[in-house]
């Protein structure tokens, strides 16, 4: 199940804020010491170390879920899921080039894992709970050699693959209960499995690493300790199991020149060990699970991934956490650029807003709330606060600049705060409620006042736009009802009812009309004086429409939904100029900046995308 694109002009991806911390192994650092290479939705992103320049490849239709790299730097492996009864692609990028080298399409729904042989004759592939199967594939002639299930019936499904070091007939993959060293008799098309033998234990392996000179292969498990095997005739080492254990599990392993081993716990522990007894040599703590581990030889420095979407560096020598890069792990629910700049933008997601550079693609300020969820936020035009919309029923305003909590206004609605938008005067707030009551907040010198309370909608109110002579604004409801409310006299002047659950609504700049879309994926244009309907169009093929936004000149706006399609459309011809493709979860928000010359967009898998507007002013 492809995205669909229509072979419209496509727009250009400048720069990539987020990292998908759940992909296990999913940073790398490739062979010239350049680049890291690491996986968000369903783009691979090429960042270069020395000064963050990225590049992108584009060819996945859904979330990348494995990556790998080959020994040489030629070739890069990525692996994606896919929905139930759908193939699920592998493709082999060609890194030279930055190209795709084969498309490789066999798995169902989901590649769990891939590695590359030394020589690059060959790369394996594992496919996911719902696949079971290995496969081996020719890189050169971009043929499937040989398949197999990838593990016994009495065992559970395989987790984790990797190649022998030295040899290309030799890789060893790992799982639920299941260790087998695999070899391949290429004149027969085979590839014949052998089980290690680890007596009574019963694992869950989630990583594995083979020491240099192919002797041992180390396994990461879900119980926390460290298997030590030879891989030779499959049998523990004497040693057993590694006396100490890791909490929530051993993530990541990785094997150093020296033959030390590097630990990635799920508690956040970060471990330099000795490889003959698992002493630990070094130690780091990280606030989240680690799950990948990229060692950079030339440079002495290792890179670590984290599941909360963090990247750190570290030195060989003093072992020390440098934070590289920060991003949402979670689905980012709004964005806001303030009024009249184009250097900021906002968003939230969970419990937290983020402050970012736009042109740096760097974070500025962190705002937390623990254990609550912001829902949306607005930047105040005169630029002196962010108000924002939380799920405990508050309304708080922050600092932009400190991130201090200036106000906040408790039970401003019974069941969350679900929207909110600031007059450009910046005198009143109006907010809309999961209740779907709208309410009018007056802010004064030392404080706030409720002006009126608004009962009209019957489901949540999901979006708020104030009229640019702030006397009117308009609420888009899920009940299937948008309503223009007269600010002043607090009375509804119209309402337009239509069988969908409404998401985002916007006023044109010369406020005549407005324009609506939602879950019937329509994108609708209303008259607001008289509420009749000028024109429908389709927005999407598949899911609903949940973010849009129009220019400043009016002349364009930008749609995005559950078809992860970014689209800009010319307003009065109603046609799709160019489309984005690059999100791999649904997009939740989308800005255009008042210059017209960037546009920002987020998703569920927690991307932050920054596009050029192809249309300046």
């Amino acid at each position: 199940m492809a995205n669909e694109t229509s072979g419209k002009p496509q727009l250009e991806l400048e720069a990539v804020i987020g990292f998908n911390g759940h992909v296990f192994s999913g940073l790398r650092v490739h062979p010239d010491g350049e680049y890291l290479i690491y996986p968000l939705g369903c783009t691979i992103i090429l960042k270069r170390i020395k000064d963050g320049e990225q590049e992108f490849l584009h060819g996945h239709t859904n979330n990348v879920s494995c990556v790998s790299v080959s020994k040489s730097g030629l070739y890069i492996a990525s692996g994606q899921v896919n929905f139930m009864g759908f193939k699920a692609l592998v493709i082999i990028w060609d890194f030279a080039k930055r190209a795709v080298h084969a498309q490789l399409l066999l798995h169902k729904a989901k590649v769990e894992a891939l590695a590359f042989s030394p020589n690059d004759k060959y790369l394996v592939s594992v496919g996911g709970q719902d696949d079971g199967s290995i496969v081996l594939w020719n890189i050169e002639t971009k043929q499937y050699i040989c398949g197999n299930p990838a593990s016994a019936q009495s065992s559970g499904h395989c987790l984790t693959v990797q190649y022998s070091n030295t040899n290309d007939n030799i890789f060893i993959s790992a799982g639920n209960r299941t260790l087998r060293v695999w070899e391949l008799d290429l004149p027969n098309r085979k590839i014949r499995p052998t089980e290690c033998k680890l007596s009574k234990l019963k694992r869950t392996v989630k990583c594995l690493a083979i020491s240099e000179d192919d002797q041992f292969i180390f396994c990461g498990t879900t119980s926390g300790d460290i298997l030590k095997i030879h891989l030779k005739t499959g049998l523990m080492s004497n040693c057993g199991p590694a006396k100490v254990k890791y909490s929530v599990g051993v993530n990541a392993l990785s094997i150093l020149k020296s033959g030390d081993l590097l630990v990635g716990s799920g508690s956040g522990t970060f471990k330099m060990c000795s490889s003959t007894n698992f002493r630990p040599l070094k130690e780091a703590q990280l606030e989240k699970g680690v799950t990948s581990i990229a060692i950079r030889e030339e440079g002495r420095q290792l890179f670590v991934g984290t599941e909360s979407a963090q990247m750190y560096r570290f030195s060989y020598d003093n072992f020390k956490a440098e934070l590289i890069s920060t991003s949402h792990n979670d689905a980012v629910k709004d964005v806001a650029i303030p009024f009249g700049t184009s250097e900021i933008f906002a968003t939230c997601s969970d419990e937290d807003i983020r402050v970012w550079h736009i042109d740096r693609s760097k974070e500025l300020l962190r705002i937390t709330v623990p254990n609550m969820s912001c829902n949306s936020l607005d930047f105040m035009a005169d630029g002196h606060g962010i108000i924002s919309a939380w799920n405990d029923g508050k309304i708080r305003v922050f600092a932009p600049e400190s991130g201090r909590l200036t106000l906040i206004i408790d039970n401003a609605h019974r069941m969350g705060v679900t929207a909110i938008a600031s007059t450009r005067d910046c005198k009143r707030i109006i907010s809309g409620g999961g209740e779907g009551q709208v309410r009018v907040w007056e802010l004064l010198p030392y404080g706030h006042r409720l002006l009126e309370n608004m009962k009209k909608h019957k489901a949540s109110v999901t979006s708020v736009q104030i009229k640019s002579c702030d006397k009117e604004c308009v609420t888009a409801s899920s009940d299937g009802s948008c309503i223009i409310w007269d600010i002043v006299r607090f009375v509804s002047l119209q309402m337009m009812i239509s069988n969908t659950l409404f998401r985002t609504v916007c006023y044109h700049p010369e406020d005549y009309q407005i324009i609506t879309s939602g879950t019937d994926r329509k994108i609708t244009y209303w008259d607001v004086y008289d509420g009749s309907t000028i024109r429908e169009l389709e927005g999407s093929k598949s899911g609903a429409i949940n973010g849009m936004h129009i220019s400043q000149d009016g002349k364009h706006f930008v749609t995005g939904g559950d078809d992860k399609l970014l689209k800009v459309w010319d307003y009065m011809d109603g046609v799709v100029t160019h489309e984005g493709i690059a999100h791999g979860g649904s997009i939740t928000s989308i800005k255009i900046c008042s210059n017209n010359r960037t546009l920002v967009s987020t998703s569920v898998d927690g991307a932050i995308l920054r596009w050029k507007f192809p249309h300046p002013s």
